[in-house]
C-alpha cells in the first residue's frame, strides 16, 4: 500500500530498520561488518563465512559444510543542508526576502541487521540464502523549516530475501545465480514553512488570496506506499593459482510499483481525503569487479570496482486510477525531476594474519555522487565519499569467529544545492546551499561453522 506524495522528493522504501544511505544516492553497502572493516574491497572474490554470497553468489563454492553468519551495522550520521531561501514576489519589493535555512543533522541514525546461511551439498554444489538490504533513506526536516515547501521528510526502508545456487566448473571457475526478493515502503511529504505566515499577515496582500493560503507545518503532500518486487543476480569466480582470485557479480534491477493514497491540501484541497494512487520506481542495478591476492602467509590485498545503473532514476511520476482524483481531476503528478546518473566506487583494502585467533583489516574507498549540481536536492543531499574503515577477526575456535569494523566517511569536494518552487503564483521561491557531513559506521558479525 502506498500514499501518493510530494512535488518535490523521493521515495522508495522497505522493511527493517534500515534507513540512512552510506553509498550513492539511496544504495545501501553495508551487508556485512566483515567486509566493512576493509571498506568493502575484494567483496565480489572473498569467502570469509557465508555473507560472501550477498555480494557473489559464486563465492559459496569456497565455504565448506554448512555456515551461518549474522550480525549488524550501525549508522551514525552527521549530514548538514546549509544555505539561504529567497523570496521573489511584487508583495515583497524588488529585492524580495533572503531566509536563513540551514538545517543540521537531517539524516537519521539507524541499525542495519543482516542474516546468511550456506551449505555444501557436494564436491561441485552449494546454496545459500541471504537477508539484508540494499537501499535506504531517511531524511528530515521540522514541519515548519524555511526550506520544508521542497520536502521535509523522505524515508526508504528496504529488505531482500535471496535464495542463491553456485555450481564449481572446475579448480579455476565457479558459477552462481540467485533470485532477489525485495520488499519496500516509502514516505515522502513537503510541508509548509514559517515564512508562510508572515506573507498571510502582510496587509497588502488581499484576505481572498491570504485564505488559499495554507498554516505553517501545514502537509502540502504526502506520500506512503509498500510494495513486493523481484530481480536476480549472477556471479563467477576464476583462481588462475591459489594466491589470487577474481570475482564478477551482476545484481538486476528491481521494479517496485508503490501503491497507497495521496494526501496534503495540494491534492485534496484541504478536504478529509485519502486518493489512490501508486508511484512507480526502480531500485537500480549493480555490478562489482574484485580482485584478491594473497601475498605472503600473513599479508593479503585486494581492491573492488563498483557500478550502479543510478540512470535508471530519472523522475518520479505518481498516477491515479481511482475514482477519487486530486484538485483538478488529475490523472497523473509529476513529483520531481532526478536526472542521476550512474555512478562508481573505488576500494582498497588489505587483511594481515597477526597470529591463529586475529586478523586485522583496513580499507579506503571513494564512492562518487550519483547525482550532478545541476539536480542535487535538500530531500537527497547526495555527495562524493571517502571511506577510512578498519576491522578485526577473532576466531575463538575452528568454528567461531566475531568479527569487528569501524568505518568513517566524510563528503568529499563540493554538493551546491540549488531548487526553485512556486508558491501559488504569488511568489518564487528558491533555495541556494549545500550539502557536507560525515557518517560512522561501526559493525559487529558473529560467523559459525556448524
Amino acid at each position: 500500500m502506498k500514499k501518493c506524495l510530494l512535488t518535490l522528493a523521493v521515495s522508495s522504501a522497505l522493511l527493517t530498520s534500515m534507513t540512512q544511505v552510506q553509498a550513492a544516492g539511496f544504495q545501501l553497502a553495508e551487508y556485512s561488518a566483515t567486509g566493512l572493516g576493509r571498506a568493502f574491497a575484494g567483496e565480489a572474490a572473498m569467502a570469509d563465512n557465508a555473507s560472501a554470497q550477498a555480494r557473489n553468489p559464486a563465492l559459496l563454492t569456497l565455504l565448506p559444510g554448512r555456515q551461518v553468519s549474522t550480525g549488524v551495522i550501525y549508522v551514525s550520521t552527521e549530514v548538514d543542508v546549509t544555505g539561504d531561501v529567497h523570496l521573489s514576489s511584487p508583495l515583497l519589493g524588488p529585492n524580495g526576502l533572503t531566509l536563513p535555512a540551514d538545517a543540521f543533522d537531517v539524516a537519521d541514525s539507524a541499525y542495519i541487521p543482516n542474516f546468511y546461511y550456506s551449505s555444501q551439498m557436494d564436491d561441485n554444489w552449494s546454496w545459500g540464502l541471504a537477508m539484508n538490504s540494499n537501499y535506504g533513506l531517511a531524511t528530515e526536516l521540522p514541519k515548519t523549516h524555511s526550506a520544508a515547501i521542497f520536502g521535509n521528510e523522505t524515508s526508504v526502508t528496504t529488505v531482500e530475501l535471496a535464495p542463491n545456487l553456485a555450481y564449481r566448473l572446475n579448480e579455476q571457475l565457479a558459477l552462481g545465480a540467485g533470485v532477489r526478493l525485495v520488499y519496500g515502503e516509502g514516505s515522502i511529504g513537503a510541508s509548509t514553512p514559517a515564512w508562510v505566515g508572515a506573507i498571510k499577515a502582510n496587509p497588502m496582500l488581499p484576505a481572498q488570496i491570504a485564505a488559499r493560503l495554507p498554516d505553517p507545518g501545514t502537509s502540502l503532500k504526502t506520500m506512503e506506499g509498500d510494495d513486493l518486487g523481484y530481480g536476480w543476480q549472477l556471479g563467477a569466480t576464476w583462481q588462475p593459482s591459489l594466491n589470487h582470485r577474481f570475482g564478477l557479480a551482476y545484481h538486476s534491477g528491481v521494479e517496485l510499483e508503490l501503491s497507497g493514497s495521496a494526501s496534503g491540501v495540494m491534492y485534496t484541497g484541504g478536504q478529509p481525503l485519502e486518493i489512490d494512487g501508486y508511484l512507480p520506481l526502480e531500485l537500480p542495478a549493480f555490478a562489482e569487479l574484485s580482485s584478491f591476492h594473497q601475498l605472503s602467509d600473513a599479508l593479503a590485498l585486494h581492491a573492488s570496482i563498483n557500478w550502479t545503473q543510478w540512470s535508471s532514476f530519472d523522475r518520479l511520476v505518481a498516477y491515479f486510477p481511482g475514482d477519487t482524483k486530486p484538485i483538478g481531476g488529475l490523472e497523473s503528478d509529476l513529483v520531481k525531476e532526478e536526472h542521476f546518473k550512474d555512478n562508481w566506487r573505488y576500494a582498497l583494502g588489505a587483511s594481515y594474519v597477526l597470529n591463529p585467533q586475529w586478523t586485522l583489516r583496513a580499507g579506503v574507498a571513494l564512492d562518487q555522487t550519483a547525482v550532478d549540481d545541476e539536480w542535487r536536492t535538500t530531500t537527497i543531499p547526495d555527495s562524493d565519499r571517502l571511506w577510512f574503515s578498519l576491522g578485526a577477526s577473532y576466531q575463538f575456535n575452528d568454528k567461531l569467529t566475531l568479527d569487528l569494523a569501524l568505518t568513517h566517511l566524510r563528503a568529499h569536494g563540493d554538493a551546491p544545492i540549488t531548487e526553485q518552487q512556486d508558491l501559488a503564483g504569488l511568489a518564487l521561491v528558491e533555495f541556494d546551499g549545500e550539502a557536507g557531513g560525515k557518517v560512522w559506521l561501526a559493525g559487529i558479525q558473529l560467523s559459525y561453522k556448524l
